[in-house]
């Protein structure tokens, strides 16, 4: 997967997540499919939707509507990451997902996590000075 020039670290981290849980959770047992299997992938596409939408939305100091705009979408996404890793421990426990999946999805989550936390703080620095 090539990354855009353009696209945000955190963005791509997030899609390579996304990615990872789409392929294991297709090899989940059938019995997961409406549980587990299908909220997992849903809140992955979610933590990508919200951060696109965060990035397209313009921020400068003078637009505080922005400015809320963009962090409400930054924290969905942080929410979500936390909701995945919540939900992909009980994947694991229920034996949905195996334990080296598990800690692969839990490493990823911990960078998203880390990158989104960076660009919050970036926003919050930039706009406040």
């Amino acid at each position: 997967m090539k990354q855009k020039q353009s696209e945000l670290t955190v963005i791509t981290k997030a899609k390579d997540l996304c990615s990872y849980v789409m392929q294991v959770t297709q090899k989940s047992p059938k019995h997961f499919r409406y549980t587990y299997v299908s909220r997992l992938q849903n809140i992955a596409l979610d933590v990508v939707e919200n951060l696109f939408r965060a990035n397209d939305v313009f921020v400068s100091r003078e637009n505080t509507y922005a400015q809320r705009e963009r962090l409400a979408y930054q924290r969905a996404a942080m929410t979500d990451l936390k909701v995945l890793g919540y939900i992909s421990l009980l994947a694991m426990e229920q034996n949905c997902i195996l334990s080296k999946q598990y800690e692969q999805i839990a490493r990823q989550l911990t960078d998203c996590q880390n990158l989104l936390g960076a660009w919050m703080n970036s926003d919050r620095k930039r706009l406040t000075l």
